[in-house]
């Protein structure tokens, strides 16, 4: 399954002024749709981006949700570079959370926190990936479709920990399919005990881990032997495998680091907020990531802003509901929907009308 047509415009104006032009089409939508409701568009939006950026507590939890995103757009986005579309975030977040607690639950209380730490965030990186091993195999080796069997495997996971949060894994005496708290060597420090000026928000280093992980993406897939079998095999599979590149090897080894990446995202959480495992501790974060690597076009700096920007909608649209009552979570949801329109089903809406600007200015 292949994405993304080549692009007459120069490669800056399709990670800045496109995905700049989508998201004033959808804010303009939501601002009609805001008026419409009998609530003031401009007043929401500022609202909104007081809530997210205006005070030190909502800048963290911006951050705090900006970490997550990050990991998840990454995540599709290595799966994108293989020509892959890996809907199965959410899925492999959930097994991966299910690593992070099984050694939690064995080992807090008995080894240090530079070992402890460490070793939960290896067994999330390799729960995801193992969970999205399955389907990558399947698509590699038996030509099943990767966006049917990830999407099956998120229903799969979902029930899967259901089953063993409700029964196996709950907290002696507890109505709540929750697992009892870890031991406090198992969280990661949190970024206000270092810094003031941001005070009571779940921010961890874990955003700094996302920023290298970013970094890291860029070395690797542009400027590694890999990175150019990925993005060989992304472009052109026929092609990649004339010249004696392991097409098969390639996808299933896309897909295990894209599970990777997601699943990084409950460590974020996990250790570094709510330091015990719930039934809905993934709160989406796997279909954000969807919207966060088409927005970012597949770039990690792209990414980056445009997982702060998910960050933003989603601490600013709490704040903005508390304040009007009109404006409810779903209407949060329906703006992060009009994004993900324009800048994926409609993400080359404004290209024949810049290109045309291009040209006229190299005349």
């Amino acid at each position: 399954m292949k994405f993304g047509q080549p692009s007459t415009l120069p490669r800056w104006a399709q990670l800045t002024i496109l995905p700049a032009l989508n998201l004033l089409a959808a804010l303009l939508v939501t601002g009609l749709v805001t008026w419409m409701i009998g609530e003031n568009p401009w007043e929401c939006l500022q609202l909104l981006i007081h809530g997210a950026f205006g005070y030190g507590e909502g800048i963290g939890y911006t951050l705090f949700y900006t970490t997550s995103f990050i990991f998840a757009g990454l995540s599709v986005a290595t799966a994108f570079h293989a020509g892959l579309f890996n809907i199965g975030g959410e899925g492999q977040a959930y097994l991966a959370g299910l690593g992070v607690t099984l050694v939690m639950l064995g080992f807090d209380h008995t080894l240090p926190p530079y070992v402890l730490i460490p070793l939960a965030m290896l067994a999330a990186m390799g729960f995801g990936a193992a969970w999205a091993y399955i389907p990558a195999y399947l698509q590699a080796k038996r030509g099943s479709h990767i966006v049917v069997t990830t999407i099956m495997f998120n229903f799969i996971a979902y029930s899967l920990m259901l089953y063993l949060i409700s029964h196996q894994l709950i907290e002696a005496g507890s109505q709540n399919p929750t697992t009892r708290l870890f031991a406090e060597n198992g969280w990661i420090p949190q970024v206000h005990e270092l810094f003031s000026f941001l005070p009571n928000s779940p921010l961890n280093l874990s955003f700094v881990f996302a920023l290298l992980a970013a970094g890291l993406f860029y070395l690797i897939v542009w400027h590694s032997r890999w990175g150019f079998t990925l993005r060989t095999v992304g472009t052109n599979e026929h092609a990649a495998g004339y010249a004696g590149m392991s097409v098969s090897r390639t996808i299933i080894v896309a897909m295990c680091v894209s599970g990777a990446l997601v699943g990084l995202a409950s460590v974020n959480d996990l250790l570094g907020s709510s330091h015990r495992m719930n039934v809905l501790f993934t709160n989406g974060v796997g279909f954000v990531g969807i919207a966060v690597a088409l927005m970012g076009r597949n770039h990690p700096v792209g990414i980056v802003l445009s997982a702060l920007l998910f960050g933003a909608l989603t601490q600013g649209g709490s704040d903005l509901s508390f304040e009007k009552p009109m404006i409810t979570r779903e209407m949060i949801l329906f703006i992060q929907g009009l994004i993900i329109l324009f800048c994926g089903a409609l993400e080359n809406l404004f290209e024949p009308f810049i290109a045309g600007l291009f040209k006229r200015k190299d005349k």
